[in-house]
């Protein structure tokens, strides 16, 4: 899902897209709150795909289960 600039993720506002790879998308990002530059949106979006993945594999392999059942 790629994100436009200006578009918010809670107090992140994105700047930019960096660039994109298996792993997900990586953007530039302004924290609003403390009004500085940061990255925090790159680790959010890695840990979240982490979180998918993890969710993926333990359906697949629930699936797989229920199908031997």
């Amino acid at each position: 899902m790629p994100l436009t600039p200006g578009t918010r993720l809670g107090p992140y506002e994105i700047i930019g897209a960096l660039g994109a790879g298996g792993m997900g998308e990586v953007y530039r990002a302004r924290d609003t709150r403390l009004e500085r530059g940061a990255l925090p949106v790159a680790e959010a979006m890695k840990i979240a795909a982490q979180i998918a993945d993890a969710l993926a594999a333990a359906s697949t392999r629930c699936g797989s289960a229920m199908a031997r059942s």
